[in-house]
Parts: C-alpha cells; structure tokens; sequence
C-alpha cells in the first residue's frame, strides 16, 4: 500500500514495521492456540450462589442450553471517601464495560457471559442503568466466596479486575479453564500488566497514535 504524497523514508519505516506487525499478528495466533489447548483446570469449588437484577442464582444457571462456554469478568468497586467498602464503582472496569457492552450483544449468541461484582446487586444494578448498559449481565456474589477462591480479591478485601473461563462438560461439570494471570506476573518498569487488554478498546486505540497511551491519562466517569 501507498499512501498520497508520502517519502520513500516513511515507507521504508512502515515496511519494517509492517513486517512486525506480521510477527505480532502470528506470535498472537501461536498464544491463542496455546490457551486453547489448556487441558481443563480444576473443578468448580462449589456451585455459588450469587444475586442477579432478577433474583438469586446458582453459578451453574450461568451456563444457558448450548452454550458450555462461560465468559466472566470479575467487576471491582472500591472504597469511597469515608472508607465504605465497595462504594464506589472502578472508573477503568467501567470504562471497560462500557465499551463491552455493545459487544456483549453478540457475543451472547456464542458464549455465556457474566460481570460480577463483590458490591451488592441493588448498587450493581443502578451503576449500569446510569451507564447505559443494555446487554452486560450484571451479578452479585456478595454473599459467596467466589471473588476471594478464584483470586479476584485481596487478603485484606480489595477487589481485582480478574477476567475467568469456565466450561461444562458431561454430567454438568463445571471446570476453571483459564484466568488472567498476567495481572501478577513479572513485568517491565512502569508497565501496565494489560491482562484485559483484549476486552478494552480504548488502549488499542491509543496504541496506534504518535502519542501512545502516556503515563498519567486514565478512564474517568466524566470529561
């Protein structure tokens, strides 16, 4: 490709990076392969009740008929100003949500999808209504240890953005398939861990401006 008026010293350029770009775009092919061949990972620890915006649930309801995929994104609310615990939605996993929730529409013809919060269902729910969200299915697993067992929450009660995939198999088992991890493991100096960053837009976006994504911008509620 070419483009009007560009030098032969900006083709040169982009014809290296474009070479890169192909070594990424197979080098992600190559991992997504590999997490697809994950064997199953442990069994379900016990069927969760969580609170849904129709009533209580069991963790096994959010497999629907034909579909023994799930797809979960653990939702933190953290504290506000006078120190209540999950007060206050995460400005990042809305803005997360908020670019997913559109997607979310499609997905649900494929995959089983949950965003779960450690906040009650009744804060949960009015959070998204403000948003504008239409298709995230939205729970609560106040009242279960799920956050904490599957490494969404801290020993001293802080909440981790930590997104899951759950399968069920014959005989209606539910088994862990893969997390995030990249949330805790080793990285660079001044690097963000970018273990969700397949789920949010804004920062690919960035990623392909002069600017790039900078070191002190971050999703708000408001601009």
């Amino acid at each position: 490709m070419n483009w009007p008026n560009e030098s032969s010293e900006y083709r040169t350029a982009r014809a290296e990076l474009l070479r890169a770009e192909i070594a990424l775009r197979r080098q992600e092919e190559a991992v997504a392969e590999l997490r697809r061949a994950l064997p199953l990972g442990g069994e379900l620890k016990e069927d969760y009740e969580l609170d849904g915006t129709a009533g209580p649930v069991r963790f096994s309801e959010l497999f629907a008929d034909g579909k023994d995929t799930l797809y979960l994104y653990n939702f933190m609310f953290i504290p506000g100003e006078q120190g209540l615990p999950l007060e206050v939605a995460c400005p990042s996993c809305t803005s997360i949500v908020d670019g997913m929730d559109g997607a979310f529409r499609h997905l649900l013809d494929r995959v089983n999808v949950a965003v779960v919060a450690k906040a009650p269902i009744e804060p949960f729910a009015a959070w998204g209504e403000e948003r504008g969200w239409r298709f995230a299915p939205l729970y609560s697993s106040a009242r279960s240890t799920f956050n904490r067992d599957y490494n969404a929450e801290s020993d001293d009660g802080g909440q981790l953005p930590v997104a899951h995939v759950f399968t069920r198999g014959g005989g209606g088992t539910i088994s862990h398939r893969w997390s995030s991890e990249l949330i805790s493991a080793p990285r660079d100096e001044s690097q963000h861990p970018r273990h969700v960053d397949y789920m949010w837009p804004i920062w690919k976006v960035l990623d392909v401006i002069p600017e790039g994504r900078g070191s002190d911008w971050h999703p708000r509620f408001l601009y």
